[in-house]
């Protein structure tokens, strides 16, 4: 048998975590089986065994898959000309646009991981990039001169998830949750937390903002 090309390799995968995804939200972790993924990815056990070699596998794939995501994602917030707009679309792309079923399995994940070592070690490794991604993106924003905000970096970028979660979280138990209609006022807050800049007042934003002005006191 030929050899196969690292991105139809790849592709394969993609489409198995795609499929575990579904079961995974649909069935939850322990009702769903490797035959239930088998049966929605159209594929043989022997198919799904090469790439992946049991649920945790799975989880690990599909958490792995959203953490390149999201460092892509990061990239191009770190490099947008309005920071403030882009943080905007990358917090409605996740509490709003989102599928469904997305939601759920996140949901699905943080509940599994309370109860299994592995799956726990998956989430809070996520969660902690998550974090240190936005701490460092606030950091330099207000290097930049691009924000003030109105304390250190990583309690920004710690309240910035809250709030994310608890949109996302909602979303995801209550059909009637409509964050579209909320993200007005949600981007006003978040306005009001990290304080953006226009660019001619950029450097004495800088230099007085309550991060810079703790760093000089310590």
């Amino acid at each position: 048998m030929p050899k196969l090309k690292p991105e139809t390799l790849e592709a394969r995968r993609g489409h198995i975590l795609d499929a575990a995804e579904r079961c995974f939200a649909q069935s939850g972790f322990h009702r769903c089986t490797m035959a239930d993924i088998c049966a929605e990815a159209g594929i043989s056990p022997g198919a799904l065994y090469v790439h992946f070699e049991s649920k945790e596998a799975l989880i690990a794939g599909i958490v792995e898959r959203n953490r390149a995501e999201l460092t892509t994602q990061f990239g191009e917030l770190a490099n947008a000309p309005d920071f403030t707009a882009a943080l905007g679309a990358l917090g409605e792309h996740y509490a709003v646009d989102e599928p469904q079923y997305k939601r759920i399995l996140n949901l699905e994940i943080a509940a599994e991981a309370t109860r299994n070592e592995k799956i726990a070690e998956l989430f809070l490794a996520c969660d902690r990039f998550v974090i240190e991604s936005f701490t460092d993106l606030i950091d330099r924003a207000t290097r930049e001169g691009r924000i003030a905000p109105v304390a250190e970096p990583k309690v920004i970028a710690q309240t910035l998830c809250i709030i994310g979660e608890g949109m996302f979280w909602r979303r995801a138990v209550d059909p009637d949750f409509n964050g579209r209609d909320l993200m007005a006022t949600v981007l006003k807050a978040v306005g009001a937390l990290i304080n953006p800049q226009q660019a001619g007042a950029a450097a004495d934003a800088t230099a007085t903002s309550p991060a810079r002005l703790l760093e000089e006191q310590s």
